[in-house]
């Protein structure tokens, strides 16, 4: 099953969570949480979506190279100028999906195009 979202006018929480919904395929009467989902869903429109508050300066992702000093961080606005803003949809879907085997299978259903 493939579903189309236009992500025009929509904010990036809400439309990630949704997109996390339909990847895990819980939408569906069938759904397994142990399966392997076979859903696809396709996002237009990335450039226009909505970032409400001060989570442009606000929102800041962290990673650690596990050295000392190794601690790396980057707010949402720097994203945004560096990948775009298809980055930041990606960035918070991942985030919303279960840490498991299955999370690289339903980020590879995910098409995002700007």
């Amino acid at each position: 099953m493939e579903h189309i979202i236009d992500a025009s006018g929509q904010s990036l929480g809400r439309l990630a969570s949704q997109v996390a919904v339909l990847l895990r395929g819980k939408d569906q009467a069938v759904f397994l949480n142990h399966t392997r989902p076979t859903a696809k869903v396709k996002v237009t429109n990335v450039s226009q979506i909505l970032i409400t508050g001060n989570k442009r300066d606000g929102k800041v992702y962290t990673r650690h190279s596990g050295q000392p000093g190794g601690l790396k961080t980057e707010t949402l606005s720097e994203v945004i100028n560096k990948k775009g803003m298809a980055e930041a949809l990606k960035r918070a879907i991942y985030g919303m999906l279960p840490a498991n085997k299955l999370r690289s299978v339903m980020m590879n259903n995910l098409t995002i195009s700007e």
